[in-house]
């Protein structure tokens, strides 16, 4: 498991994207279920025996919303050398049940990975915006990803500011692991989490492995989903979109192992 991953996190159920209302710059909060489900996502997928392995993150960025930022407080994970660069949303007995191991990875708010600006849509669903452009004369086939949203950004925007982003995450954060064989940068951090939203993480996704927005994506992402972003045969000019990644259970073995030694030791040293 040497090759560095990139894991992509949507923010929690919200009530407008239970009614699939567009919501970019808007701040609206996580629903009481979008909170219990982000919590069991936590408790499922992050631990040292599971995909997302604290230890192994080199950096953590999210995005400037509320929805994300709770989203991300509601995983558990911590760096216990570092506070949130943001003043806690939730209540501060909220974390899951078991702690997490802590991680060295510092936690970045970036406007580069805030939700697309839906500008004149924003607020309004699907159906209502075709309505609208059907009123203004406008072709009623309405596509984000070909039309982009008047008063908002276009898919060149989105192009440009997430080009900008992935170009910094290979060669700050994930670069330095191909310099060494998989077994060695199996060792050290290297992992990057994203936590944020829908469209803008499906528009990532589709950059991180070239393709043009203009396209259209060829994947979804629910309210509080997990998709893995990595590399084939270990080379940097490969990415490719992880569908299936294993739990880390070597790692496991390995500090159980480490632990009977220990006792071990301590046995031998009471006799």
């Amino acid at each position: 498991m040497g090759t560095p991953r990139v894991f992509i996190i949507r923010h929690g159920e919200t009530e407008w994207s239970l009614n699939g209302r567009h919501t970019g710059v808007t701040d609206i909060p996580l629903t009481a279920n979008g909170e219990k489900r982000i919590k069991a996502t936590g408790r499922a997928l992050v631990g040292n025996d599971r995909l997302i392995v604290p230890k192994k993150l080199s950096h953590i960025y999210v995005s400037p919303r509320k929805r994300a930022q709770r989203t991300f407080e509601l995983l558990g994970l911590r760096n216990p050398n570092e506070s949130l660069p943001w003043d806690r949303h939730g209540d501060k007995d909220t974390p899951p049940q078991s702690p997490l191991p802590p991680c060295s990875a510092g936690i970045e708010v970036t406007e580069a990975i805030r939700e697309w600006d839906y500008g004149d849509y924003e607020g309004i669903t699907s159906p209502q915006i075709r309505e609208l452009r059907k009123k203004q004369g406008l072709n009623e086939n309405w596509d984000i990803w070909r039309d982009g949203c008047p008063g908002g950004e276009s898919p060149e925007d989105i192009t440009k500011r997430l080009d900008k982003l992935i170009a910094e995450i290979r060669a700050k954060w994930q670069a330095p692991a191909f310099g060494r064989s998989k077994e060695e940068a199996a060792e050290e951090p290297g992992d990057v989490l994203i936590v944020a939203h829908g469209h803008i993480l499906r528009a990532f996704a589709q950059r991180w492995v070239g393709q043009s927005l203009q396209d259209g994506p060829t994947f979804l992402l629910e309210a509080g989903g997990v998709g893995t972003l990595s590399y084939e045969h270990h080379n940097i000019k490969e990415p490719a979109i992880l569908l299936g990644g294993a739990f880390i259970v070597d790692i496991v073995d390995q500090e159980e192992k480490e632990l009977k030694e220990k006792e071990q030791r301590i046995r031998e040293l009471e006799k």
